[in-house]
């Protein structure tokens, strides 16, 4: 129990490229990490799913409506790629949100900021059951789209 008690405020002081979130349903894992891919991304992460499957996750924010659009790729190949490579790979796009416990929903925000509660990636179940990446060769269960604060990286 003393565990618990110190854990609560480091999850609340842990910065957002620390941060590690469990979906809902208890299926997957996602953790940030320090932002890589040139100047357009604001954040990187992975998901891990069953089966040791692991997507690799950017944000980057998108104009001229300015959202982070987040991308979601499995074996996506190595240097320059063409779009046609690139939208194969791609297991599923959109706008990420944050949720608070009173049911207000906001933008990501910026690396170094406090890690929010809750995530909010609309459509993630659906669009990876529909991916190359599910089924016999790869992942065998879809995550819920709301994610919750699980933890810091150290």
């Amino acid at each position: 129990m003393a565990g618990l008690a110190v854990a609560s405020p480091v999850l609340a002081a842990c910065p957002l490229e620390l941060a590690t979130y469990a979906d809902t349903s208890g299926v997957a894992e996602l953790e940030f990490s320090v932002a890589k891919g040139g100047a357009t991304v604001i954040n990187s992460f992975r998901l891990l799913l069953d089966n040791d499957v692991m997507l690799d996750g950017i944000v980057q924010w998108m104009d001229p409506e300015p959202r982070p659009w987040g991308t979601l790729m499995y074996r996506c190949p190595d240097g320059d790629v063409t779009g046609q490579e690139l939208a194969a790979c791609t297991m599923w796009e959109g706008v990420v949100y944050t949720l608070d416990g009173k049911g207000g929903i906001a933008l990501l925000p910026a690396p170094g900021t406090a890690a929010p509660q809750m995530l909010l990636f609309p459509g993630l179940g659906p669009s990876l059951r529909m991916s190359a990446a599910y089924g016999s060769n790869g992942f065998s269960k879809t995550p819920w789209d709301v994610f919750a604060l699980k933890g810091c990286q150290e």
